[in-house]
């Protein structure tokens, strides 16, 4: 009899053991599904801020480049009006670099060309040039600006390179 009461207070220890371990295992899932559904909102409203961040980014762009667009506009205008080419130039001049200025605040920048050693990176040779005048492999002229965007390459520029290949010593 006593081994019966023994065994049925195990039984009973273990069916309320059991009893906490689920309410336990119950509690864990109930936070677990939260902290997914918070995972998930927060998600949801990271992905929601940077895409206003980018629409007010390109939104200012868009702005700046209305301006020279306004610009460019009076330009032509003018050009059919006057006589003065001098002063269209002028005129087209002030409207590149503040078209220029409006890209660097976004993070463009010219890549240095001329006068430095020729970079694969960051030029693209259209042509050597013979001559003792520079050191070899520095570039003496540039056929097209290269251009980076926020540290990263996006336009190579193109330059003719100095190479001392039958050059006469």
């Amino acid at each position: 009899m006593k081994k019966e009461k023994i065994k049925a207070d195990q039984a009973k220890n273990l069916r309320k053991a059991l009893k906490m371990e689920r309410e336990k295992s119950d509690g864990y899932l109930s936070r677990l599904k939260y902290l997914q559904a918070d995972f998930e909102n927060y998600r949801k409203r990271m992905e929601k801020e940077i895409r206003e961040a980018v629409q007010v980014s390109n939104e200012k762009l868009i702005v700046n480049l209305l301006n020279v667009i306004d610009e460019l506009e009076l330009a032509l205008h003018s050009g059919r009006e006057t006589e003065n080419k001098q002063s269209i130039l002028e005129g087209v001049e002030m409207t590149l670099r503040k078209m220029s200025s409006a890209l660097e605040q976004e993070g463009l920048a010219k890549i240095k060309a001329v006068g430095e050693t020729f970079d694969p990176g960051l030029h693209e040779i259209v042509m050597k040039v013979s001559t003792k005048e520079h050191d070899e492999n520095v570039v003496i002229a540039e056929v097209r600006t290269g251009y980076m965007f926020r540290g990263k390459v996006i336009r190579t520029s193109i330059v003719k390179v100095a190479t001392w290949l039958g050059v006469d010593s």
